[in-house]
């Protein structure tokens, strides 16, 4: 049972391509002055955890609603979920909100799905398609592949449907990925610090159904080790169950240069 108040929020953004002159198709070297348009976010979708409700803003309708949305959502969000979002969702949003006169918004932490993919696991592709079909949870919505975003650019009334359909279901999969990984996501904002609770939380689902799981020795003290009952997060006290006395005999190795 979750009884914390942390706002998680899972985000996706689709983007146009730079457009720029060229005289061949192999190992281009683009200069600013053969740039016609730059890349910008075509559409977005988002949804908070455990909330059937799925937003969806696009240029299609109106650019400025659509960045407005996007940063009231980050501004309201605790920590946001995505993939691959500390190297191009978030700085391309930010460059929007820059460009389109925004403040920055509200600090939040972010969960990169793809960093967990990396650091802890071996897949054989870390994208996020082939990660979701390695767990049985489905994948991306085939499309017509770069047609359709040129279509969109278009205002293709059509490609606009067909890419609103792509973007729901990546952020669908996006909170899906999320929820198997949960256990294993090491960095995540520690739920306890969002609720009232006077008892033991799980640091990545806010459960009070955690249990005693043997102790953990380091070199020079021991812990209380714990795991959820819920989601099955690793959990340790932050208090060494070594009594004062005792720490006072316990050596360690010098650190070599």
């Amino acid at each position: 049972m979750q009884n914390s108040r942390i706002k998680i929020l899972h985000i996706d953004i689709e983007t146009a391509p730079n457009i720029a002159h060229v005289w061949g198709l192999f190992n281009q070297n683009v200069g600013l002055s053969q740039l016609v348009d730059s890349g910008y976010v075509m559409c977005f979708a988002a949804k908070w955890h455990e909330d059937d409700k799925i937003i969806f803003k696009s240029t299609y309708e109106d650019k400025m609603e659509m960045l407005y949305t996007a940063h009231q959502l980050l501004t309201e969000a605790d920590a946001v979920v995505h993939y691959n979002g500390k190297k191009f969702d978030i700085p391309t949003l930010n460059k929007e909100f820059v460009m389109g006169g925004f403040l920055p918004p509200d600090p939040y932490h972010q969960i990169d799905l793809l960093s967990v993919a990396r650091s802890r696991f071996r897949f054989a592709s870390n994208k996020l398609d082939y990660v979701a079909q390695a767990l049985n949870l489905g994948g991306k919505l085939k499309h017509r592949g770069h047609e359709l975003w040129v279509r969109c650019m278009a205002n293709d009334p059509e490609a606009w449907e067909e890419m609103k359909q792509y973007n729901i279901q990546d952020v669908i999969l996006l909170e899906e990925v999320y929820n198997k990984f949960l256990p294993w996501i090491n960095n995540h904002p520690n739920h306890a610090l969002f609720t009232d609770e006077d008892r033991p939380v799980c640091t990545n689902c806010g459960s009070t159904h955690v249990i005693k799981k043997g102790i953990e020795t380091t070199r020079t003290l021991q812990y209380q080790r714990y795991r959820c009952a819920d989601c099955g997060t690793p959990l340790r006290s932050r208090y060494t169950l070594t009594d004062k006395e005792k720490r006072q005999h316990i050596l360690r190795h010098p650190k070599t240069s």
